[in-house]
């Protein structure tokens, strides 16, 4: 009996001296290497790519990563539920404002850049819209195809939810901070806008580079002009960089300060070479 009680009481030291501080991989003392990453859809496929090479790179780090949209993750970063938001959109005044009421600095880092992509069924003869026409089409004032030149029938409108940070953005700077149209459907993930619009040929939706790369088989990116007279520009990395797209934007991390350790070496490495090669193998635009 005292052979196992002395047994059993250095199986115990021994198990509690490998597992370290919560959060640590097993034979790890140093600090916790766990970070979650919550927010931005668009970015989902992105972050994970990061968090793989990472990891893999990394051994004792654990990368998770979920999306729910960029205004979720706002609020989970506000409420200390995640260590990195990734977020499509700036934050928000009163997403500031309660910041500062709950006494948290928090940090903006530009991680990557991302185009708009307005896609289309591949049937539809439409292959460029104005900013104006696509305002028109998504707060109701336009209707129907033939309206802006394309095959009479009435416009199924698709759009991400107001959660999105892309449903944000579409609204400030295409509907210049305009209502969507009552009709227009709120789709709980950019996947199902793809789906949607390839189901049916008088769709219309948004959705980010990356994805309107990947799902190039089966939607159509429309040229967007900046006005009547310009010309159609499209969607591509290079018209995202130089401007030449109108609808482009950042892609952040916002993450409270101070940054733990953990949380900045994976900022790091996705602000480096190969962080940065990946978002250009992925689909979006490096931030250099």
């Amino acid at each position: 009996m005292y052979r196992i009680l002395i047994a059993t009481i250095l199986c115990l030291a021994v198990a509690v001296s490998s597992c370290g501080p919560a959060g640590t991989r097993e034979g790890s003392s140093a600090a916790p290497t766990m970070v979650t990453i919550k927010g931005s859809d668009t970015m989902v496929h992105l972050v994970t790519a990061w968090a793989e090479d990472y990891m893999a790179a990394q051994p004792s780090a654990d990368i998770s990563v979920t999306g729910g949209g960029s205004g979720t993750g706002i609020a989970a970063l506000l409420n200390g539920n995640t260590d990195i938001c990734a977020a499509s959109r700036e934050m928000t005044p009163e997403e500031k404002q309660l910041a500062a009421q709950k006494n948290l600095a928090i940090k903006e880092v530009t991680v990557a850049r991302d185009g708009i992509a307005v896609v289309v069924n591949p049937a539809n003869p439409i292959s460029e819209l104005t900013l104006a026409q696509l305002k028109d089409i998504y707060t109701g004032a336009v209707t129907n195809w033939s309206q802006v030149g394309g095959s009479a029938g009435d416009i199924l409108l698709l759009s991400r939810e107001s959660s999105s940070g892309t449903f944000v953005f579409f609204q400030e700077h295409v509907l210049q901070k305009a209502d969507f149209a009552p009709g227009a459907r709120l789709m709980p993930a950019t996947s199902t806008i793809i789906q949607a619009v390839e189901a049916d040929a008088f769709a219309i939706g948004y959705v980010g580079l990356g994805y309107a790369r990947e799902a190039a088989a089966k939607v159509k990116v429309l040229a967007i002009k900046a006005d009547q007279n310009a010309p159609a520009v499209m969607l591509s990395e290079e018209t995202v960089r130089s401007g030449a797209y109108s609808i482009s934007r950042p892609l952040y991390f916002y993450v409270g300060e101070p940054v733990s350790q953990a949380a900045q070496s994976f900022i790091d490495f996705c602000l480096g070479p190969q962080g940065q090669k990946i978002v250009q193998e992925i689909g979006y635009v490096q931030v250099s």
